[in-house]
């Protein structure tokens, strides 16, 4: 047995609704190997952030169970905790203290004194490219450095588990690179198992040791993000069109030619599912021109985690989001 097929973290059958009849978990089952990245990939209010809070012991479910490193999650909540470092959405940091403050302090809380305490800091304060920041107040310091120090700190114990709410939302693209740099490293070398949800494919995508695809409280599909994108046979074809309204009529026209499996609308560019990209585009290309609508740009794809999405919830990832 290798060190991923380990189930270090385990769902089953989770389910939660909460007091406004809102539906936020309907069966979430899964396992997530030990010293790998799992990613719950789906849109806001997929019930990502919600299976996260029971696994962390803030949220009880309605039915179901979890345990983490083999413990209880609903019947051991306090050596669940033990075992854990968890960061949310929003920023942990006391913002008067320094980086290296914060970092001390988490470490006290934990019993961690003295020369263990101040070697554990530096290293942290290293690792994650804070050391020249250190004795800056946290109040300075950009969204970057806050999210690596957000992470830092709840890993002074050594937690078996760690747990990321949306960790990159808000960073821009090379400080969302830096952390992956960092938690994939934590993955690979340290053998911290990681739990992260996400809304971003590319993350997923190029990142995640498995992908989870959750949409209306429910995993609709798993797997590595090779093997999610084999399971889908053909290309996908895309049309980009002047306006919404154009890409609305063209998906009508596709819709009806033998050689599309499925078309749909993503604002102004239609998505067409086709068994075979080069042969399927004249006839593609022919049913756009009989609508009388200019194309702006087409291109032949293969399969992305959008077009899984697509397949198995039914809408695509950006109309799931409301963009």
């Amino acid at each position: 047995m290798t060190t991923s097929s380990i189930g270090l973290v385990e769902a089953e059958g989770l389910r939660k609704t909460y007091k406004s009849d809102v539906r936020a978990l309907d069966g979430i089952t899964f396992t997530v190997g030990a010293g790998s990245v799992y990613a719950l990939l789906g849109p806001n209010g997929a019930g990502k952030t919600t299976t996260v809070r029971i696994l962390t012991t803030l949220s009880r479910p309605d039915a179901g169970s979890a345990r983490v490193a083999g413990v209880d999650v609903l019947k051991h909540p306090a050596r669940v905790r033990s075992l854990i470092g968890a960061v949310s959405q929003h920023t942990g940091a006391v913002d008067p203290l320094t980086g290296r403050e914060n970092l001390a302090m988490q470490g006290s809380l934990y019993g961690i004194r003295d020369k263990d305490l101040r070697r554990r800091v530096s290293e942290l304060l290293d690792q994650f490219g804070l050391a020249a920041a250190a004795k800056r107040q946290v109040r300075t310091y950009s969204g970057g450095m806050r999210r690596r120090l957000d992470i830092a700190t709840v890993l002074v114990h050594r937690p078996a588990v760690l747990f990321l709410d949306e960790p990159t939302t808000g960073l821009d693209p090379e400080g969302r690179a830096a952390l992956w740099a960092v938690l994939t490293d934590l993955a690979a070398e340290a053998g911290t198992t990681i739990l992260v949800t996400t809304h971003y494919l590319d993350e997923a995508d190029q990142h995640a040791t498995k992908i989870a695809i959750v949409d209306r409280g429910r995993i609709v599909a798993e797997g590595t993000a090779d093997q999610l994108k084999a399971g889908l046979a053909g290309d996908s074809v895309l049309v980009e069109l002047g306006t919404a309204a154009h890409a609305e009529r063209v998906t009508a026209v596709l819709s009806q030619l033998p050689q599309v499996a499925r078309a749909t609308a993503d604002g102004s560019v239609v998505r067409a599912r086709v068994a075979d990209g080069p042969r399927a585009l004249p006839a593609v290309l022919a049913g756009v021109e009989s609508a009388g609508i200019p194309v702006l740009s087409v291109s032949v794809a293969r399969p992305t985690l959008d077009d899984v999405y697509l397949h198995h919830a039914g809408r695509s990832f950006h109309q799931a989001e409301g963009i």
